[in-house]
């Protein structure tokens, strides 16, 4: 648990969200796995604002949609002064109405800087916590980015647990990239061991068998994208 936090530094990094929480060495919070129940649906933050306001246009203030909210978009779509971070209060009146959250995507590629790759991971599990700590049911997403990611982008989630990867604009049409999803996969295998994983996106590239090799179960999720292609008979993954 963090404390004597300055009062002008609290507004900055949102210290409230981990009021309470647990710490790995790398100061990283611990977000326990919440959920009860897997997901029945997966819907993106995109289209969870999309409903709402629909929902609220309609006088239907009270709804309540059956699938879990991920963030598998561009961050420019979720993040920034506007985004979820800084709009926590707003993004919590959406987030209410659904039956679950998969934690933020925040990116991790692997051209940003470590200190940005870094503090994203934070932000992942401080949000989660929070949302856990206000009753949602939460499951961790895990982005990872090259092997220099492995010491932190792992960190805060329980073993053993259910987890959850987006394949979706991934790049694993091109071998090269599969090579770099590989080998941090394995590594999110063998470190946390979970029992189940959730793929929102395609779950038949090559690297994903080693999920099946492992005993891992796989529960899959088309993407948005996906879905709208589907309509038109149009494969895109």
């Amino acid at each position: 648990m963090k404390e004597n936090i300055r009062k002008g530094c609290r507004d900055v990094w949102n210290a409230f969200m981990v009021d309470g929480a647990m710490f790995c060495d790398g100061d990283i919070p611990l977000c326990p796995t919440t959920a009860t129940t897997l997901p029945r649906d997966m819907v993106t933050w995109g289209e969870a604002k999309a409903i709402y306001d629909q929902c609220m246009a309609t006088g239907d203030v009270d709804f309540h949609f059956d699938a879990f909210v991920c963030f598998f978009l561009d961050d420019w779509k979720f993040d920034g002064r506007d985004g979820i971070w800084f709009d926590y209060r707003r993004t919590e009146q959406v987030l209410r109405h659904f039956a679950g959250v998969i934690t933020p995507d925040f990116s991790t590629s692997q051209d940003f800087p470590k200190p940005w790759k870094t503090f994203n991971t934070y932000r992942m599990r401080a949000y989660g916590y929070w949302l856990g700590r206000l009753g949602y049911q939460v499951i961790n997403n895990i982005r990872w980015g090259t092997a220099e990611t492995y010491a932190y982008c792992f960190e805060g989630i329980p073993k053993h647990s259910v987890v959850c990867i987006g394949t979706v604009a991934s790049g694993l049409r091109l071998v090269r990239n599969r090579l770099l999803f590989e080998a941090g996969l394995r590594e999110m295998i063998r470190v946390l061991e979970p029992h189940t994983v959730i793929v929102y996106g395609s779950a038949n590239y090559p690297p994903l068998r080693l999920l099946h090799d492992a005993g891992v179960r796989v529960v899959q999720f088309d993407s948005a994208t996906n879905r709208r292609f589907s309509k038109i008979g149009v494969a895109d993954e």
